[in-house]
């Protein structure tokens, strides 16, 4: 059956620039804002917006395949070329662009690096989907990057951030001092939440209710949440950050090259490799989207919940699905294309 966007992902880049428009309009007329986030904090977390947080990362941890992981197996080369890929190549890849690009902003620098070490869990399915990858094969390499993450996604942080930015001395004008603690507690509250919740849903509605049921009704009900969610932390975050409205512009460009290179460089060159390999075009496909895409929405959760919602660090990672979503529905018209060019199928 054809998978195509819904109203929601189709036009995902317009919200998102429309929330931007109407946060920053909020931040104009009602400058008290910032006072009445305050007063829901506790240290630098906001009540109101952890919770649209976890209730971003909800669905998609809900929807995930755990069951299907096994699948991934079949092939023990191609598992092995698509986690070195997700968990090697793209965040030093990411880490290059970022120290490359954006060293004279460390605050950027270090959000795009977060983007970065998140794998995707979420859009990859309808990228996949769309570019008629092999769905079986994403949805293992999805769960297993989602296990993956919940146990390596701290670690990382501290790793790539903490130690190795401290280590090139690019973390003397800014807070990089990360702990693992600091960082396993965040991914705990925004991911271990919502994957307990998801995995909570999935299957006691397996058990209720049947895999049917939840996938034909409770799934495509919950989907929205996600968007919703990330669109309202987007007029929140920039409801506080009226000041940038002049740098808005130049800000958004520098974030939004790194993480456009990054997106393209890990898509064709896992794409060719895969092809090289003698790898089918389906099975391609679903590694190269898998390896090309990333998890904007907790890299958000961290962002923010460790740097602070007005921070620099959390305004770059919200230009991730700014960027993301367009250039990843180009590349599913270039897998496409290539399909006919290289497999010699239409």
């Amino acid at each position: 059956m054809e998978r195509k966007l819904g109203l929601i992902e189709k036009f995902l880049t317009l919200w998102i620039f429309l929330a931007i428009v109407l946060g920053i309009a909020l931040g104009y007329v009602y400058p008290d804002i910032s006072d009445i986030l305050a007063a829901m904090s506790i240290d630098t977390t906001s009540i109101p917006i952890a919770i649209g947080l976890i209730l971003m990362m909800y669905p998609p941890l809900a929807k995930v395949k755990y069951e299907e992981m096994g699948k991934v197996f079949q092939n023990l080369k191609l598992l092995g070329f698509s986690l070195t890929q997700n968990w090697i190549v793209g965040p030093l890849v990411m880490f290059l662009l970022a120290i490359v690009l954006l060293r004279d902003m460390p605050e950027f620098m270090m959000g795009v690096i977060l983007v970065g070490l998140a794998r995707c869990i979420a859009m990859v399915i309808v990228w996949n989907e769309l570019a008629e990858g092999d769905r079986e094969l994403a949805v293992g390499l999805v769960a297993f990057n989602a296990i993956f993450q919940i146990l390596f996604y701290a670690v990382y942080i501290y790793i790539f951030i903490t130690l190795a930015l401290t280590k090139l001395g690019l973390a003397e004008s800014v807070n990089a001092e990360v702990s693992i603690l600091e960082a396993a507690k965040t991914v705990f509250i925004y991911l271990g939440i919502p994957f307990i919740a998801g995995v909570v849903t999935r299957y006691a509605s397996f058990k209720l209710k049947g895999k049917e049921w939840f996938e034909n009704v409770l799934a495509p009900k919950i989907s929205p949440i996600t968007p919703v969610a990330l669109l309202f932390t987007i007029v929140v975050m920039f409801s506080l950050k009226g000041e940038y409205i002049v740098e808005l512009p130049y800000n958004v460009l520098r974030v939004a090259i790194p993480l456009a290179l990054y997106f393209l460089i890990m898509w064709f060159a896992t794409f060719f490799i895969a092809y090289k390999l003698g790898v089918d075009y389906p099975k391609t496909t679903a590694v190269a989207f898998t390896a090309a895409s990333n998890d904007f929405e907790l890299a958000i959760a961290v962002a923010i919940a460790i740097w602070g919602i007005q921070s620099d660090q959390a305004f770059a990672t919200v230009i991730g699905p700014l960027i993301e979503v367009p250039v990843l529905v180009s590349l599913v018209n270039v897998a496409l294309k290539l399909r006919t060019k290289l497999y010699g199928r239409r």
